[in-house]
């Protein structure tokens, strides 16, 4: 954001106190012009801060927001939507743990009750004469399981539960930190091509009025500027190009990293770190069980062998200790209904034995060890799939680090050519022909460069997932 507020008074003075005054207003790059008469400056400067003032205020608050990878991964950690959606879902996972762990509480409920006869009446213990046209019971009752198979369940589940809802976020962080750092990476590569393009501007801006100078001495033919000039104009439509691209990867970025689409970023990653962090000890073992995509099988596993064990147990009886007081009334009229209780209580236990439900309990048996059986098979293509990525990301780590090296390499060669051929050609002993392959030379040596150093980067973020070591730190 630039902003600037001039007010250009001039030297002369019109009849009746009247004063011109022309302001320029510079807002974010642009210019704004005003000019009108005001009997006294003074009043020109309110009524142009009155302008301004929102404007500059609207800018300031549309500044860029200069962040790091570090800092837009943290940020994304706490605001991107499937991350926000995996952690709902563990804590909609710790109540449904609780809703099944409450279960073995005890269990108390009321149940009141009013009836009328018409003839005759119940039978009330204690009562002496039963035949009461007007009845009511309140009562209290309490059960409390001592063994039951679903609450059984319930309690097994709950720590593989609970584990496989925290592998899952953890699982989703680590695709936000993948996915980040390469849209990261993927538009800090597009902003260095656009600086490498604006250098090759510059010198072709500066070969053209060479060559347009030599053809005005009489030294060249015209075709020298021609070419340079059609050189410049392809740079630039590439240019415009690639600052476009930026804006779209921005947007990628912004998506990714859950920010408002309206927040302005501008990206900052110190380039002399740029080599440093794109090595990696490539003689590191592949441990399948650092991947959670393993440990995520494992723990359902777990759960399935739960719910095998829950149909096996599934033939014992649940029992229960039960309770319950109550107060029954008899009367003939409803008016002293309850005037004399007449209370009864008891406690016992419950025992439920289930006999026979045809087949159901095997079928479901069998089911869930056939489901277990089916992630066993799971686990063993994970295996074999994370040993493909591995293998997959370290061969093309590899292969960016021998190429990102000889790349490296041309750079500095394209520089030394381009430099004798320029000088050559102002002294007349190359061709501008050879000028502009020097040029183009260099510029792709320099985006060859960047390309393959922003994809080795990228490929270690790949191998370290591979290998399980991508931290969400």
């Amino acid at each position: 954001m630039t902003y600037k507020y001039n007010i250009l008074v001039p030297y002369y003075k019109l009849k009746k106190n009247y004063w011109p005054f022309l302001t320029d207003i510079y807002i974010n790059n642009s210019v704004h012009y005003l000019f009108c008469y005001m009997k006294k400056p003074v009043y020109l400067v309110l009524i142009n801060l009155t302008l301004i003032l929102p404007s500059v205020l609207f800018a300031q608050t549309n500044t860029d927001t200069i962040v790091t990878l570090k800092q837009c991964i943290d940020y994304a950690l706490r605001n991107q939507p499937a991350v926000k959606q995996a952690s709902i879902d563990q804590q909609i996972n710790e109540r449904d743990i609780r809703i099944g762990l409450s279960a073995w509480l005890p269990q108390v409920s009321s149940s009141d009750l009013y009836d009328h006869y018409f003839k005759g009446g119940p039978l009330v213990p204690g009562a002496t004469d039963n035949n009461r046209h007007e009845f009511s019971a309140l009562g209290l009752q309490a059960n409390q399981v001592i063994y039951n198979n679903d609450v059984l369940q319930a309690a097994k589940a709950a720590k593989y539960s609970r584990q496989y809802y925290q592998q899952n976020t953890v699982s989703s962080q680590i695709n936000v930190v993948s996915d980040v750092s390469k849209a990261f990476f993927d538009v800090l590569l597009s902003q260095k091509q656009l600086d490498i393009l604006n250098e090759d501007i510059i010198r072709l801006q500066r070969s053209l009025k060479d060559a347009y100078n030599r053809y005005q001495a009489g030294v060249a033919d015209k075709t020298d500027y021609k070419q340079a000039t059609i050189s410049l104009n392809n740079s630039i439509a590439t240019r415009k190009q690639t600052a476009e691209a930026i804006n779209s990867k921005l947007a990628y970025l912004k998506q990714i990293m859950g920010i408002s689409r309206n927040h302005n970023l501008q990206l900052a990653y110190d380039s002399t770190n740029y080599e440093k962090d794109a090595n990696i000890d490539t003689n590191q073992k592949l441990d399948v069980n650092n991947r959670i995509e393993y440990r995520l099988l494992q723990t359902q596993k777990n759960l399935l062998n739960v719910n095998v064990n829950y149909y096996k147990w599934g033939f014992l009886p649940s029992l229960s200790a039960v309770g319950s007081y109550n107060w029954y009334y008899l009367s003939n009229k409803l008016s002293n209904l309850y005037d004399k209780p007449y209370p009864n209580a008891y406690a016992g236990l419950t025992l439920n034995l289930p006999i026979f439900q045809g087949t159901k309990r095997l079928q479901n048996l069998s089911k869930a060890q056939l489901q277990v059986n089916r992630t066993d098979l799971d686990i063993i293509n994970s295996e074999n799939t994370i040993n493909t990525e591995y293998v997959q990301a370290l061969g093309g780590y590899k292969s960016n680090y021998t190429s990102w090296v000889i790349i490296k390499q041309n750079v500095d060669l394209a520089k030394d050519v381009y430099k004798v051929i320029s000088l050559q050609y102002r002294e007349g002993i190359k061709t501008y022909l050879d000028v502009i392959v020097a040029q183009s030379d260099l510029r792709t040596a320099e985006l060859n460069y960047y390309n393959a150093l922003f994809q080795l980067l990228s490929s270690k973020i790949d191998l370290e997932r591979s290998l399980g070591i991508l931290t969400v730190q």
